[in-house]
């Protein structure tokens, strides 16, 4: 069993990836933030089930960078930085 330390890395099964955040011992829960950002909570019983393997911290630190990409200033008009070349991240941009 991975025991949920903060700061600690782990992937589940279906290779999503998450770190521990915060562990509320008197709650008896589990505060989890995905690669991409997204925060949750996950129960301490729930955590055994989850099948998690602990994992290095990721060296791709983009997941979770709220960037839109009419942010970013690259060097060409059709460069863009890596992590957005997700075709549903353009969906709700104005041509």
């Amino acid at each position: 069993m991975v025991y949920p330390t903060i700061g600690k890395w782990f992937r589940r099964p279906d290779g999503a990836l998450l770190e521990v955040v915060a562990v509320d011992e008197d709650d008896r829960t589990i505060e989890i933030q995905m690669f991409d950002g997204t925060i949750d909570e996950v129960e301490a019983e729930a955590w055994r089930e989850l099948f998690l393997v602990e994992i290095a911290a990721p060296e791709d630190w983009s997941g979770s960078v709220d960037m839109d990409p009419d942010d970013y200033k690259g060097t060409a008009s059709n460069e863009m930085p890596a992590g957005f070349h997700d075709p549903l991240e353009f969906l709700d941009k104005e041509s």
